[in-house]
């Protein structure tokens, strides 16, 4: 039965999976949402056993399976904004294509491929199917140097090329980008916004050295949707989540609820 949300806070979703290190994953976006003041509800794609030194195992959950978690929340919760991060197979992500396309929620996509430690999280024939099925359909994309590199099919390395790289994937696919200089070297990063239609804007941090930053793609990610999610616009929503993100990495103690950051 359909009913109201139990909360008067904006909603968002997120697909994502389940770190149990509860650094990353769908518990880093939670704890980001209501950090920001967004209601989270989740769709589990996957579990998987993990802490910040990297991914032992994983279980995929099945696809149909995560379409009905999707739909469940869309019909009672009404989310305004979501989030996708690891989806692993196929199956998945075409079941979460066909969801965004048919509820029209705004979407981030957070193209999860490999982890840090070097795990791969997303197979060939997945990325295959993200390029053609999910990518076109986000209002938002917010790949790492790796995971642009191969949606480029060529070497990303940030810094001074970052913008013309962010603008030629977001020509590419149609849809925002926004290209994280989180890998790249050097102590000034650069995350570059692009829009299909050739527009840019770059937003520049210092490095933070001696910060353990496992699970700082998600939290962007997530911040960028719960601010969405509370009628911000893209570029609006982009700014905020990047500031909220540097917050955490230079002062993580000022911001409340946040566990994701941790000072080595």
């Amino acid at each position: 039965m359909e009913g109201p949300p139990l909360s008067p806070l904006p909603c968002a979703l997120t697909i994502a999976g389940s770190d149990s290190g509860a650094g990353a994953g769908l518990q880093a976006d939670l704890l980001t949402f209501a950090a920001l003041g967004v209601y989270g509800t989740t769709a589990v794609t996957c579990l998987t056993a993990q802490n910040p030194r990297g991914v032992s195992a994983l279980h995929a959950a099945p696809a149909t399976f995560v379409r009905e978690q999707c739909q469940q929340v869309q019909a009672y919760f009404h989310p305004q904004a979501l989030k996708t991060g690891m989806l692993l197979e196929t199956a998945i992500v075409e079941e979460v294509a066909d969801f965004i396309r048919e509820s029209r929620i705004p979407a981030v996509i957070d193209p999860v491929m490999v982890a840090t430690s070097g795990a791969t999280l997303l197979t060939p024939a997945a990325i295959e199917a993200m390029q053609k099925k999910l990518l076109p359909l986000a209002s938002l994309v917010t790949p790492n140097l790796d995971e642009a590199s191969i949606l480029l099919g060529k070497k990303v390395q940030g810094g001074a090329d970052a913008e013309p790289d962010a603008r030629t994937l977001a020509k590419t696919y149609g849809v925002p980008f926004l290209l994280k200089g989180g890998h790249a070297s050097g102590n000034l990063l650069l995350d570059v916004l692009a829009w299909p239609h050739g527009r840019t804007m770059t937003l520049s941090a210092p490095r933070a050295p001696g910060v353990d930053t496992h699970g700082s793609g998600c939290t962007l990610s997530a911040a960028i949707t719960a601010y969405l999610a509370k009628g911000l616009n893209l570029e609006e929503a982009v700014q905020a989540g990047h500031a909220y993100l540097q917050q955490a990495i230079h002062k993580p103690m000022l911001v409340k609820g946040l566990k994701t950051i941790r000072h080595l």
